[in-house]
């Protein structure tokens, strides 16, 4: 007989539509509980925003510290210098201590993410700066600058020698990656990040032809003959010219001989001698030439396609030019017919979104002009990503989102990653998720989109605080924040004023 429990014949059969019914009571009990504690949480149908792990300098209460992409601090703040991270996604920084400003002198060091020394056994460690061409500080990438005894060399992130201490200087081609300056005996000569030798140190002076080493470097002999360097150590322009412009097109450069400039190849063809003063770009067999304090355009083979008689010109893509007469811009291709008029003061060509950006002075907005030179947009640019394909416009009043064929997008379609995306309502603004479901109520008088590290910024009250991906309160606003060129929280921490240093505080 089985020993489970039965029911006696004399007990009333149960009704299942009510147990059904309490069943469903109960689960939407439930679930309302549930919706009102995550609302209340700013958790309501939001997920956690996925974040790469990084690495930042933080700086509180006089000291600097490190923490990662969750604001989490990972090196204590107690060092009296900044700490230097020369790659955001390495647990590798640098650490400057017992300074003494008198003398000059410091200490530095190497460590990980477990504050743990992983480079020794050399006297100073540094890493390598550089600037492009808007004066903008960044760090070669898993090479260091080492020294001992007076001499310098180069190690990888990991502490393996690249080159030996044994040269009287080191230091970044300003403005190319890859591209690292070694000097021994007052000569100089250039080598990769891996420390591979490119250019033995022979020359009096090494300059970049442009900010891509693939084009290849000016060289300056000791007995001041000029000529150029391929990135493959070719010679491609013989060392032997009084003057080389920093100039590279399909193969040619620009340089002077008998005081006579000339376009010359590596295969040693020469074009227009004499036929200009200076050169400002080659694009194919087309080059803008200076002749005359004007500027104008000929072939390699001399045939003139833009009469040399304007302020400036500029090459945009194919066959069309910026151009600038009378102090006013306008575009012009080879055929001599102006596409656009020269009606502005300011005319730029986005290579990377095939966009110009056309300004006049008195008028506050840019218009947006497309490759088929007609104007799509108008208003006040605020961010562009080539990498995404956007960008975000200020248009009567309102942010709005275009891809680049001028198509408006909402912050979804664009965002895609995001977790919370800005709306406002009456003059307000608050937060939505993907759903288009409140998550954020609209009570702030001024709001960021969600970072990569998935903080929103929100101001209330003329003061700046921060939310987290789920829309939950980090920081209540209490910064006013009135010097920061750009307003960006990671967890309490606000980014600092000098973009540049790159770092975070929460003062």
């Amino acid at each position: 007989m089985s020993s489970g429990a039965k029911r006696y014949s004399g007990e009333k059969k149960l009704n299942m539509k009510k147990v059904f019914a309490v069943i469903i009571a109960l689960a939407v009990v439930i679930m309302v509980v549930i919706a009102i504690s995550k609302l209340l949480s700013g958790g309501l149908g939001t997920e956690e925003k996925a974040v790469a792990n990084q690495y930042f300098a933080v700086y509180t209460n006089e000291k600097w510290g490190v923490i990662n992409s969750k604001g989490d601090i990972i090196i204590k703040p107690e060092y009296e210098e900044a700490i230097i991270i020369p790659d955001s996604t390495k647990d590798v920084f640098l650490c400057t201590y017992d300074v003494n400003y008198i003398e000059g002198s410091y200490r530095s060091k190497v460590i990980d993410n477990k504050s743990k020394e992983i480079i020794t056994g050399y006297d100073t460690i540094q890493a390598l700066e550089n600037y492009d061409t808007n004066n903008n500080l960044w760090y070669e990438n898993d090479v260091l600058l080492v020294s001992k005894a007076g001499k310098y060399g180069l190690v990888d992130f990991k502490g393996k020698e690249l080159l030996k201490c044994e040269y009287d200087a080191i230091q970044a081609l300003k403005g190319v990656k890859n591209s690292i300056l070694i000097q021994k005996d007052k000569k100089y000569g250039l080598v990769d990040h891996i420390g591979a030798v490119i250019i033995e140190p022979e020359y009096k002076e090494i300059r970049p032809i442009s900010d891509e080493y693939a084009n290849g470097y000016i060289v300056t002999g000791q007995d001041n003959k000029m000529g150029v360097i391929s990135r493959d150590k070719a010679i491609a322009v013989e060392v032997k010219y009084q003057d080389v412009q920093a100039i590279y097109g399909n193969g040619n450069y620009v340089v002077k001989e008998n005081n006579t400039w000339q376009i010359v190849n590596s295969e040693g063809a020469t074009y227009l001698k004499g036929k200009f003063d200076s050169v400002k770009s080659i694009n194919g067999e087309n080059v803008v030439i200076l002749s005359n304090k004007k500027y104008g355009v000929i072939t390699l083979s001399g045939e003139t396609k833009i009469e040399a008689k304007y302020q400036d010109i500029t090459y945009a893509f194919e066959d069309n030019y910026i151009f600038k007469e009378n102090n006013k811009c306008g575009v012009i291709n080879l055929s001599g017919e102006r596409v656009v008029k020269p009606t502005y003061d300011s005319l730029i060509y986005r290579t990377e979104s095939g966009i110009f950006e056309a300004d006049k002075s008195n008028a506050e907005n840019t218009d947006f002009i497309g490759n088929d030179m007609t104007i799509k947009l108008s208003g006040i640019l605020s961010e562009i990503d080539t990498e995404l394909g956007y960008m975000k416009v200020r248009v009567e009043n309102e942010y709005k989102y275009y891809n680049f064929k001028f198509e408006e997008k909402t912050s979804k379609e664009v965002l895609k990653g995001n977790t919370l995306f800005l709306d406002k309502k009456d003059e307000k603004y608050g937060y939505v998720n993907k759903d288009g479901i409140v998550v954020v109520d609209y009570i702030y008088d001024d709001a960021t989109e969600q970072n990569k590290f998935g903080y929103v910024s929100v101001k209330k009250d003329g003061m700046w605080g921060t939310l987290d991906s789920k829309g939950k309160q980090v920081v209540a606003p209490s910064y006013t924040l009135e010097n920061a060129s750009l307003i960006e929280f990671i967890g309490k921490w606000h980014r600092g004023e000098d973009l540049n240093l790159n770092y975070y505080t929460d003062k």
